[in-house]
């Protein structure tokens, strides 16, 4: 067990498909873990990743300033994880990027508590046209503005199994003959691996060498949109044709999206089409992995590991006749 042994870090947003992964990076790093989640029923998974009560959940509505207050009780450091890919009635981008960023900082610096990491994504920008860059830029801001020290990580697209990025164009090729080409398909990507990200993490938290700088978290290979389309075709043994659309009729599906939000997970947002209009890559004005002494893993040592049950036979595909 490291000297970090008798610490305990707050985790905000644990149980989710990131979450998880930083938590038990965390827990091997010998911290101790308390997550922070709405519904605890989903996180109780993750005890069995350090000692015994070396983890402990706690339920928290990032919301309500009571329940954040408690949660960061006790604690020396926070890692703050929360996010959401697209807005429902009972979440938007401003709620829950910014302003419950800004509670989680400002009530962690009201402890004197210095160490924090957000998690922040590529492209995060307060002027951004998208809610979701632009939301993930201000909460960016109220993070520095409560704790300067805090360390910010912005990763490209995370993959790894139960992803919501190759795993939801695999579900989109099985379910249509043919994918849409959006922009011509040229919008460009640096997928990081989950573990990378979560190391990332791990390894910046409560480091001085580290406090108050920015990572642009990408993996060592570059894709246009079209590439990771095709590429995952390949993978599944259902290559689709990609068909140009323009942006404009995208947004119109978006539109579509956005009112199938209220009561399922859209295939695809206006807000979406948005972030499609921007390439989705590191700067190379900011440290990244390299500078964290972390080897980027390769999308093609990890993504056939789970996208096989895609696959007309799963596993046993390359040996059907």
């Amino acid at each position: 067990m490291s000297n970090l042994s008798s610490r305990l870090v707050t985790v905000f947003g644990g149980s989710g498909f990131v979450g998880k992964q930083v938590v038990r990076a965390l827990a091997q790093k010998g911290w101790r873990v308390r997550v922070a989640v709405r519904k605890p029923t989903y996180a109780y998974d993750l005890k069995p990743l350090g000692t015994v009560g070396q983890i402990q959940i706690v339920r928290c509505d990032v919301r309500k300033e009571a329940e954040v207050q408690a949660a960061l009780n006790g604690a020396s450091a926070v890692v703050n994880l929360v996010g959401i890919l697209y807005q429902t009635p009972g979440a938007s981008f401003d709620a829950v990027h910014r302003a419950a960023s800004k509670a989680i900082a400002e009530g962690a610096a009201k402890l004197g508590i210095k160490d924090f990491v957000q998690m922040s994504a590529l492209g995060a920008d307060p002027k951004s046209s998208s809610k979701y860059a632009s939301t993930k830029g201000k909460a960016e801001e109220a993070v520095r503005a409560a704790i300067p020290s805090a360390v910010i990580v912005r990763p490209s697209v995370i993959f790894g199994p139960q992803d919501g990025f190759f795993t939801g164009l695999a579900e989109q090729i099985k379910a249509f003959p043919f994918m849409p080409s959006i922009g011509g398909g040229k919008t460009k990507f640096q997928p990081v691996y989950v573990g990378d990200v979560a190391r990332a993490i791990a390894d910046t938290l409560g480091n001085p060498a580290f406090a108050g700088k920015t990572f642009e978290i990408v993996g060592p290979q570059t894709f246009t949109f079209n590439e990771l389309v095709q590429y995952v075709g390949e993978e599944i043994q259902s290559p689709r044709a990609l068909i140009w659309m323009p942006f404009a009729a995208a947004s119109l599906i978006g539109v579509v999206g956005d009112i199938s939000s209220l009561l399922i997970k859209p295939l695809l947002t206006s807000d979406q089409v948005l972030l499609l209009q921007k390439d989705n890559v590191a700067s190379g004005k900011l440290p990244g992995l390299r500078e964290l002494g972390i080897l980027p893993t390769a999308v093609e040592s990890v993504v056939p590991s789970y996208l096989w049950r895609f696959r007309k036979n799963g596993q046993f595909a390359e040996y059907a006749g």
